[in-house]
């Protein structure tokens, strides 16, 4: 959500053309020196709030040299951090940091409804703005069309608020997505694609809870323009896309044929158009993205993790040549890596942001864990992340591991490549990287295909054993699911060295595999939307102990949910 520029039409679309290259030029040039810029942005840290009362309690006036940091401040979680955060959502000035948070955002994991990130100018201005413009620069160098008309990008994320929650001193608690940069922090500039489309803001009433409501009604009116770009970040998000176009297919026609938007008068009835639309489902069978918007070009969300194994049938719903480009890697309390080119998944550490250090992923991340600095990691190995920077955020430990791929300008270049949480029922420790890698080996060898997967430990027949729902794309022989479950076995076995143990020693018993209707982790996606939380945090989540998540998902028994009725070839 941003305010509309005072200068809009071609000369603004030049400055912000001009900015999201200036910044990406800016974090170029600083991997020629990244320690320098490293000391730079810590000791500017330890200098701005040094007198704040976190400050005063860890030396911060005292502190030179990163070594010198490690000692004074342990590794440190939310959980850590939460008494200062309250005090400061409170409205008690220097607890964190010498300026006051102007906004809190909610984190967009599944906690997100619990966390007050604090964001402050001094953070925005030196760590945000500098990544945020310039993750766009990659989309925009290759398809500048995207920027020549407010209704090329259907952005998915962006859901502002007319009267968004407070915290108990009146700042706004709230996801990134649904802040005015422009009138909170003086960048007008800042309004990302798509946030001035006719959708944006929604010219009918609506439930600001009504999350699938909304989200049909921007769908509708897209429906109706030329849109080049998807933006979702969160790739569940687009990946639901394609099944929401079906689903409400009908309405959408009734709509558009009537002239109505959520079944009020909009616009003017146009036949012509629900003709047309009507012609491309008989033509094809079942309508896709592809079809509704055939001059589509680029798909912006993140490109790893679970949604490395549905992305590429995901692209063919919206064309053959459309490119999918890699959002930053990042988080709510702030970001980590940025593609500066086009890369498929990976991106530079945003030097100038944030102190990064990082600790072998296989390690317990306890606080006096050992660290590595950016130009210490090795390229195919797993971290967990750690940042530090000036808008109170000190020695964090983000949640999130990363992947080293390369180097490229003498640095890292990192992928997302999984939460750090572990399954460990029997001193296997899995993550989700060593999951998400053997499910993508394990379908390379046997030929399948899955739109995604999820597991859990079942105890019921005395030996615990790994439970994988998946669903697949086509059908699979029971032979062909048979072969995946032992090439999966093999492929956790050569990933996790506790796995390898646990099966070794009778601990852990063959894993076996559960098939679900195509579109069950859709439907399980709809449903949760359906009960309140926002879009932008229901992500993919492989990890599913809960009972209540998995029979979600399954269905009570363990078997899976009757599928909706799909158009051939959908």
């Amino acid at each position: 959500m941003n305010s509309a520029d005072p200068q809009p039409g071609t000369d603004r679309t030049d400055r912000y053309t001009a900015r999201v290259y200036t910044e990406r030029a800016r974090l170029l040039a600083a991997l020629a020196d990244p320690a320098a810029h490293q000391r730079h942005v810590l000791a500017d840290l330890l200098e701005f709030n040094a007198r704040t009362d976190y400050g005063t309690a860890h030396g911060f006036g005292r502190i030179r040299t990163l070594d010198a940091y490690r000692r004074a401040v342990p590794i440190q979680t939310y959980a850590d951090l939460e008494p200062w955060i309250e005090r400061s959502a409170a409205g008690e000035p220097d607890v964190l940091t010498a300026d006051r948070p102007a906004v809190f955002f909610t984190s967009s994991g599944s906690t997100g409804a619990h966390k007050k990130i604090p964001v402050t100018p001094r953070f925005m201005r030196t760590s945000f703005f500098p990544f945020y413009y310039a993750a766009w620069a990659p989309l925009i160098a290759h398809f500048p069309e995207v920027l020549r008309r407010p209704d090329a990008v259907l952005n998915l994320k962006h859901d502002p608020l007319a009267a968004p929650p407070t915290t108990s001193s009146g700042k706004p608690h709230v996801g990134a997505s649904q802040v005015d940069f422009g009138a909170t922090f003086g960048e007008p500039l800042s309004a990302e694609p798509g946030t001035d489309a006719p959708w944006a803001r929604l010219p009918v009433p609506v439930d600001a809870r009504d999350h699938l409501e909304k989200t049909y009604l921007r769908l509708r009116l897209a429906v109706a323009a030329d849109v080049r770009c998807v933006i979702g970040i969160n790739p569940a998000m687009v990946a639901a896309l394609p099944h929401q176009l079906r689903l409400w297919w009908p309405r959408i026609i009734k709509e558009i044929r009537d002239g109505t938007l959520g079944g009020r008068p909009h616009g003017s009835p146009d036949p012509h158009r629900a003709a047309e639309l009507e012609r491309l489902a008989d033509r094809f069978g079942t309508v896709r993205p592809a079809h509704v918007w055939p001059r589509m070009r680029a798909l912006f969300c993140w490109t790893t993790g679970l949604a490395t194994l549905y992305l590429p049938r995901l692209r063919e719903e919206f064309g053959a040549g459309v490119a999918v480009l890699p959002a930053p890697v990042a988080a709510s309390e702030g970001p980590v890596a940025v593609p500066l080119d086009r890369h498929g998944s990976a991106g530079t550490p945003v030097l100038t942001a944030s102190v990064y250090e990082f600790v072998d992923a296989d390690l317990d991340l306890v606080p006096d864990a050992p660290t590595l600095r950016p130009e210490e990691l090795e390229p195919g190995r797993d971290y967990h992340v750690v940042f530090s920077h000036v808008g109170g955020l000190y020695r964090y430990a983000v949640g999130d591991v990363v992947r080293v791929v390369d180097r490229a300008h003498g640095v890292p270049r990192v992928a997302y490549a999984g939460r750090a949480t572990r399954s460990d029922h029997a001193g296997e420790r899995l993550r989700e990287a060593h999951v998400v890698r053997a499910l993508s080996a394990a379908a390379d060898a046997t030929g399948v295909e899955l739109r995604n997967a999820a597991t859990r430990v079942d105890t019921a027949g005395g030996t615990a054993r790994y439970v994988f729902a998946v669903a697949p794309a086509g059908p699979w022989h029971d032979e062909e699911a048979d072969a995946f479950a032992a090439r999966l076995d093999d492929r956790l076995a050569h990933e996790s060295a506790g796995y390898r143990a646990a099966r070794a020693t009778g601990r852990l018993a063959a894993p076996t595999v559960l098939r679900l209707p195509a579109d069950a982790f859709w439907r399980d996606w709809q449903d949760t939307v359906a009960a309140g939380v926002r879009p932008t945090q229901v992500k993919d989540r492989l990890f599913r102990q809960d009972p209540g998540q998995w029979e979600r998902l399954v269905g009570p028994t363990g078997a899976a949910p009757a599928p909706l009725p799909l158009e051939e070839g959908a």
